[in-house]
């Protein structure tokens, strides 16, 4: 368990990176982030949890409020 003090620990540290390194970290941060956000939104997506999204844009499709991009 990562206790409070342990995150001031990390920020301090995170605080004291050159420049350099903060980018590489931040980017490393980021995605790992973002691969987390994909499998939630696969995992979500096959469970069935986002169908209602894809019967809203059907809907909205059949009554023409779809807008091309």
């Amino acid at each position: 368990m990562v206790t409070i003090n342990k995150i001031e620990d990390i920020k301090s540290a995170i605080n004291s990176l050159p420049k350099r390194d903060f980018v590489r970290l931040r980017q490393w941060f980021s995605e790992k982030d973002w691969t987390a956000w994909d499998k939630q939104i696969e995992e979500d997506s096959k469970s069935g949890k986002l169908d209602f999204l894809v019967a809203e844009a059907i809907s909205d499709k059949r009554k023409g409020k779809l807008r091309d991009l």
